[in-house]
């Protein structure tokens, strides 16, 4: 066949016997001119251009030649084809998660830093201080975004069609929510921030309110983040990862701390909140939360089922 008739056969054709060394070559590069992501198994010396030339070389460990390994990118040490597929599956959850927690990071960052953006350039008085931002990002990395690494693997995952090669990490998809989130939550934290200050309160109150309502926001956005699109209101949501339900815990006490504690009001200025400031905290995360569920719902409608 001629270059042209096999880029078109490979795409039709699932088995092909007696393949010599140039024949494999010529396999892995009719596939990779159509675009495709190519994956090559051998453990032969023979083997071993295809190997090279293929995006992954998977060699055998067991049976497999030196020359096959080298030219390898994986080895599989069983020399059990199933443990491609199980590689991929646990190849996937961990960059799902990695793209998780950078959809939960950036917007939450985004949010603390425009809190502090927008009383500069509108000439305000900080929402916000530097110690209480530092604690902020103290309290939630290593309770809300350190639960993203224990995530599982969402449904349906070895059901996806392979991510292009060329698509970047962050998509159009993740940077729309990521801008979306960020608005939501300044807008919440100014929200709470100037209610307090309109009720007569002092200044410490009602940075202490603004702090608990940017950490209660980034609380409730965490159970929205762990599907990309998937229906949030289900019993795994709050379940289905037990990290991030203890992590949440842990936090909602730390918060308590940092508001009623005395040592801790005393290093970061905070004052103690009444129930009106923390029914009007507890309403707003709850209109967040929803926020993110209808976004997903309207990127669902559209077909987007990741990001």
């Amino acid at each position: 066949m001629s270059d042209a008739d096999l880029r078109r056969r490979v795409r039709e054709t699932d088995v092909i016997a007696r393949a010599s060394p140039e024949h494999k070559l010529r396999l892995v590069a009719a596939l990779q001119a159509e675009g495709e992501f190519v994956a090559m198994t051998g453990d032969g010396v023979n083997d071993a251009p295809a190997l090279k030339s293929a995006e992954i070389g998977v060699a055998m460990g067991h049976r497999g030649t030196d020359a096959a390994k080298e030219a390898s990118d994986l080895v599989l040490t069983d020399d059990n084809f199933a443990s491609i597929a199980q590689a991929v599956r646990e190849g996937r959850r961990v960059f799902d998660n990695i793209k998780k927690s950078l959809v939960f990071i950036l917007p939450t960052n985004g949010a603390q830093a425009g809190v502090i953006l927008v009383a500069v350039l509108a000439g305000v008085a900080l929402p916000i201080t530097a110690s209480q931002i530092l604690w902020v990002n103290m309290v939630t990395a290593v309770t809300l975004a350190l639960a993203l690494a224990f995530e599982p693997a969402e449904e349906g995952v070895m059901r996806r069609p392979p991510r292009p090669p060329k698509e970047p990490l962050i998509t159009r998809v993740m940077l729309a929510r990521i801008v979306f989130v960020s608005v939501l939550m300044i807008a919440l934290t100014f929200g709470v921030y100037e209610w307090a200050l309109m009720r007569g309160q002092s200044l410490e109150v009602a940075r202490t309110a603004a702090v608990n309502m940017l950490v209660f926001g980034e609380l409730v956005y965490l159970f929205n983040v762990r599907r990309f699109t998937a229906p949030t209101m289900a019993r795994h949501t709050l379940y289905g990862n037990p990290v991030a339900f203890w992590a949440s815990l842990v936090l909602i006490g730390l918060q308590l701390l940092f508001t009623y504690a005395p040592p801790m009001q005393a290093v970061f200025h905070t004052a103690g909140l009444d129930l009106a400031v923390w029914g009007l905290i507890l309403g707003l995360s709850v209109f967040a939360f929803f926020a993110v569920v209808i976004e997903k719902g309207i990127l669902r409608r559209l077909g987007i089922e990741r990001m």
